[in-house]
């Protein structure tokens, strides 16, 4: 089968060249180099889908709820993503990271721990009756439990 090469380089050389294949023998240069951009973000969705929220891990019995379900869990992604466009939940979303890697900006993880943090609160606050008898420590206690449960292990 005819296939067009697009090479693509860095003119920095900080990567190495890459070579982009098309069976579309009339298409672009620049249009093959875009539909490449285009599938990444939809190839990392996939991933942290699968890394996250258990998509391609289900164990139905039958065809038809695998089909169900794996809209209904890229449905889940999409309502974390679309939460955390909140303010309130945005708040909330820390990147968690480790002392030798620096992260500054959120990652889906951090996303999705927003969330459960935003309605684990909820639902405390709403059961309790007497927040004031609290004491400090309680508070910083019930943090700490709070974010470590929040992300996934």
């Amino acid at each position: 089968m005819p296939i067009r090469y697009v090479l693509v380089r860095d003119v920095a050389g900080l990567l190495k060249p890459q070579a982009l294949l098309c069976t579309d023998l009339e298409a672009d240069p620049l249009e093959i180099v875009r539909w490449f951009v285009r599938r990444w973000s939809t190839e990392v969705t996939f991933a942290e889908a699968r890394r996250h929220v258990g998509m391609e891990t289900q164990r139905q019995w039958s065809d038809k709820a695998i089909a169900r379900t794996t809209p209904a869990l890229l449905g889940l992604f999409s309502l974390v993503s679309l939460w955390t466009d909140d303010p309130a939940i945005r708040r909330l979303a820390r990147p968690l990271y480790a002392a030798w890697y620096d992260k500054r900006t959120i990652t889906f993880s951090d996303a999705l721990a927003a969330v459960r943090r935003s309605l684990w609160a909820a639902a405390v606050s709403d059961a309790s009756r007497r927040p004031a008898n609290m004491t400090k420590t309680q508070i910083d206690v019930l943090k700490r439990l709070t974010a470590a449960l929040c992300y996934p292990a």
